[in-house]
């Protein structure tokens, strides 16, 4: 494993390092019973979340770059691994992206700082929901980058293995030749 797959493979563990922590309140709402406590709880983490420095936020955006110039780097190389496996996992690390772009950050938005008069307290658990679902769908994209990139890498050692068996029988077979002469 090289660098360009390092660079692939820190920031989805990252994110999904994050997503966990969000998952502690996002399986509440989603799966338990919507008490006043939970959606309460979940409004003041997103709300904490929101509310971040912006060197966090820096950060958190400077790893989606990383991970997009990790697949960028290794689809380089264009071969049989960079079209199936790099090429999917660009494809559903994009998805994931975009379903941060268009469901994570106006779900926060609505959370976190309502409009006024605009945004009732239906809107806002209406966001709360669909911010935990767009963080339970991310999970599942990420996971599936991981196993793609696993693939790839157990693909790249079955193919070594297999060159290296190849060579030795046709070394074998060369050097029973030669002992026949």
């Amino acid at each position: 494993m090289g660098f360009k797959h390092g660079a692939v493979l820190a920031p989805v563990s990252f994110f999904l390092g994050v997503l966990f922590i969000c998952l502690n309140v996002d399986h509440r709402i989603l799966w338990g019973e919507p008490s006043t406590e939970v959606l309460d709880i979940g409004f003041q983490f997103y709300t904490t979340f929101f509310s971040a420095p912006p060197a966090i936020k820096a950060l958190l955006h400077g790893m989606i770059g990383v991970g997009l110039a990790g697949f960028i780097f290794k689809l380089h190389k264009w071969d049989e691994s960079a079209m199936f496996f790099d090429g999917s996992s660009l494809a559903v690390y994009v998805f994931a992206i975009m379903v941060y772009l268009s469901v994570i950050i106006p779900g926060l938005q609505t959370v976190a700082d309502p409009v006024k008069d605009v945004d009732t307290r239906e809107d806002q658990l209406e966001a709360l929901r669909m911010l935990s679902a767009g963080n339970i769908i991310i999970i599942g994209c990420l996971f599936l980058v991981l196993l793609l990139q696993g693939g790839q890498e157990y693909a790249r050692r079955a193919d070594a293995k297999a060159l290296a068996q190849a060579q030795l029988k046709v070394a074998a077979s060369t050097d029973v030749k030669e002992k026949e002469q």
